[in-house]
């Protein structure tokens, strides 16, 4: 009767001392979500390193963390600052009248006097639309011009958390197995779950990374290249915004691109707009069918509806980390009630044999 009282008691402060750690560490989400998933990432070089240097764990984690930041971080780094940059320069030319969205709006209505009526039988109100974008553009370069003033006196803050994230790098890649396995020893789960469960982390934070920020800079760049041989005005951050948007599966860059193609109509400069749409679609638009499902959705051994769903409602809830943490979670569920369906055998023997097993696309593939 003691020991199971003792036992209870030191579960509940164990629960207690657990819960508020994980509230200390709460400002630091961001940081630290970041460097276990590119730890993840960068995990098979370090083991190769390892095996060429004769174990010398330090050494190998050292050098691996230096690709780290010359592939991921100093890239990253300056893209985002040009972005910020150019981004309030358009502000500046925005609060200043010389760029206008409510007379772009304007002129496409006039070049298509009917496209108001057809948004009206659908129940779009074109009025809305043009007030939504003049808001969006307004609350868009206002926060590019605040940031980047912000960087710069926040750059302590920033050159901190990047320096954190990369202080957790080193020590995850250096120490990541032996973590690993005592997480294993110490949840209750049993280690064959729980070797299962940590495998299928790894496995969809690796190809949802991966798979999504390859296709995200593929279709960045062809959309930033493709503005710029057309001679579209912020090639590189419209570039970006599309990378951006090609997170969001099925809707992607042609958030971007599609709109502009119509204000090219508008203006007369229907070469261009024939040129951009037969690009977007036929090309940047190709990257994401072919790719997604190769690199996304095979890997994750996950249906392409549920990485479609498990995306948008991760970016909903939890922002830009959403897209990996999205995928990430319905990994896991599915993986839970996996091994729950074949170990508490809901159903009869036979049944559940013909249960199976794995993704139907893990035989084509």
């Amino acid at each position: 009767m003691q020991q199971n009282l003792q036992n209870r008691t030191f579960l509940l402060f164990l629960v207690i001392v657990s819960i508020g750690f994980l509230i200390v560490l709460k400002p630091f989400f961001g940081t630290i979500f970041w460097a276990c998933a590119i730890t993840i990432i960068f995990y098979p070089l370090h083991l190769k390193l390892m095996a060429r240097l004769n174990g010398r764990p330090n050494t190998s984690a050292l050098i691996t963390l230096f690709a780290c930041i010359l592939i991921v971080v100093i890239p990253v780094t300056l893209l985002v600052s040009s972005v910020i940059s150019e981004g309030a320069g358009y502000y500046k030319k925005f609060e200043e009248g010389q760029i206008k969205p409510d007379q772009y709006i304007e002129q496409v209505r006039n070049a298509f006097p009917t496209l108001p009526q057809t948004l009206d039988r659908f129940g779009i109100d074109t009025v809305k639309i043009k007030d939504s974008a003049l808001s969006a553009s307004m609350a868009g370069g206002k926060w590019l011009a605040q940031n980047a003033i912000s960087i710069g006196q926040d750059t302590f803050k920033l050159l901190l958390n990047i320096c954190l994230m990369l202080y957790l790098i080193f020590f995850l890649l250096r120490d990541g197995k032996y973590l690993l396995e005592l997480g294993i020893r110490a949840l209750p789960m049993g280690d064959a779950r729980e070797r299962l469960l940590a495998d299928k982390f790894g496995q969809i934070t690796r190809a949802t990374i991966k798979g999504n920020l390859v296709i995200a800079i593929i279709q960045g760049t062809l959309g930033g290249l493709i503005f710029w041989a057309l001679g579209i005005p912020g090639a590189l951050l419209w570039g970006v915004v599309m990378a951006a948007m090609s997170l969001i599966p099925a809707v992607g860059p042609a958030i971007i691109w599609a709109p502009v193609a119509l204000y090219l109509f508008a203006t007369g400069a229907n070469v261009k707009a024939i040129i951009l749409i037969a690009f977007g679609m036929g090309v940047i638009g190709l990257v994401d069918n072919i790719l997604r499902p190769i690199l996304v959705g095979r890997d994750t051994r996950m249906p392409d509806y549920i990485v479609l769903l498990s995306t948008l409602g991760g970016l909903a809830i939890f922002g830009l980390n959403g897209f990996v943490i999205g995928p990430l979670v319905a990994g896991l569920f599915m993986a839970f009630w996996g091994i729950f369906i074949r170990e508490i055998h809901l159903f009869a023997p036979e049944e559940a044999r013909a249960i199976p097993k794995q993704n139907p696309k893990d035989s084509e593939s």
